[in-house]
């Protein structure tokens, strides 16, 4: 049973991919699919999250099944106001608790009439304060980096929709980059490689599965120098004869395909670094960047940035969920919350 204690303060990623809740004195509560399925005749909502998923591209003509957040903003308020209603309900077990307090992790590209569509979500479900933090310092502090210190850090946190960029120092956002082209990108160009090279059509969830299992940014290789091939099993439909097909599929071609979506996030990481002040990017020279997200435990895309940049690069151990944990941990100091989210506002 969700206490009234806990209730008060939650920790919201509203990712393009996935929407996780964090509730103070539990943790990560709620994980799950930003989709929504919807009965368009009777204009009701079926269901939402995993239920949802299950359900994309196998619903009949009736039934919506949307993904309301794209390339990390809200494309669609109505089924986003939905959907985080019954994520929120979820959270706190159905109680009706007012004037809870809410931190937001959102992209760091959004604009400002985005942000107020969020914080208008999010306080129709009965919150009281909310504060819109932008999601590389959220990642950052959930990932356990020294946000507030005078050396400069910094972190690529590769979620669904965006790959947020960002070195922080001082408890703000010195500079950032934020590409919207990140998890679902990712997919797209795995589908479109397995149509061109293996005349195979595949759905997203078979595209996100080999990227999950034998995806990678470059090959590893043995003592002999030989490179470590790693299949996998792709089901889809031949373009050829229209008929169902099995193909055993590579961790190089998965390689071939992501590149040139790899290379997209590198020259944004470079990107970044060029519009640090030279002090900071000595800093970051030294100590290295961290990875986040779920793009970011892409098999060997650390060795790959790190033999781009020539910087150290870590992943973080909740890379998952360190947007998550960071807005739940950052309502732990209020004073240095609202530094935080205005140091994101200022830069607009």
């Amino acid at each position: 049973m969700c206490s009234l204690f806990r209730a008060k303060d939650m920790g919201i990623d509203l990712g393009t991919a996935n929407t996780l809740i964090y509730l103070k004195g539990s943790g990560i509560i709620v994980n799950e699919p930003s989709v929504i399925a919807t009965d368009e005749r009777r204009k009701v909502t079926i269901a939402v999250g995993m239920e949802a998923k299950n359900m994309l591209g196998k619903a009949p003509k009736n039934i919506s099944v949307v993904r309301p957040l794209q390339d990390g903003v809200i494309s669609d308020f109505d089924k986003t106001a939905e959907m985080l209603r019954t994520f929120i309900q979820k959270a706190l077990s159905s109680r009706k608790i007012r004037n809870f307090r809410v931190v937001v992790g959102v992209p760091s590209g959004v604009t400002e009439v985005e942000k107020r569509a969020v914080d208008q979500v999010v306080r129709g479900m009965g919150a009281g304060d909310v504060y819109i933090l932008e999601e590389p310092m959220a990642a950052a502090i959930g990932a356990g980096l020294p946000v507030d210190g005078t050396t400069g850090c910094m972190i690529a946190d590769i979620g669904g929709g965006t790959t947020d960029i960002a070195i922080i120092a001082l408890g703000g956002i010195v500079a950032s980059t934020s590409i919207r082209h990140a998890g679902d990108k990712l997919n797209e160009a795995i589908i479109q490689y397995m149509k061109k090279r293996h005349a195979l059509l595949i759905g997203e969830h078979t595209a996100e599965e080999l990227k999950i299992n034998i995806g990678c940014a470059c090959m590893d290789v043995d003592e002999n120098g030989n490179e470590i091939i790693e299949t996998m099993q792709a089901r889809g439909r031949d373009i050829i004869s229209g008929l169902p097909k099995t193909l055993e599929v590579t961790n190089k071609d998965m390689m071939i395909a992501l590149q040139e979506s790899m290379d997209i996030i590198v020259d944004g990481i470079k990107a970044t670094i060029e519009k640090a002040p030279p002090e900071i990017a000595a800093d970051i020279a030294e100590h290295g960047m961290m990875l986040s997200g779920g793009g970011g435990r892409i098999k060997n895309l650390d060795k790959l940035i790190k033999k781009r940049t020539d910087m150290d690069v870590t992943i973080a151990e909740n890379a998952f969920e360190a947007v998550a944990v960071g807005t739940g941990m950052s309502l732990e100091d209020i004073e240095k919350l609202k530094v935080y989210a205005q140091s994101s506002s200022s830069r607009r």
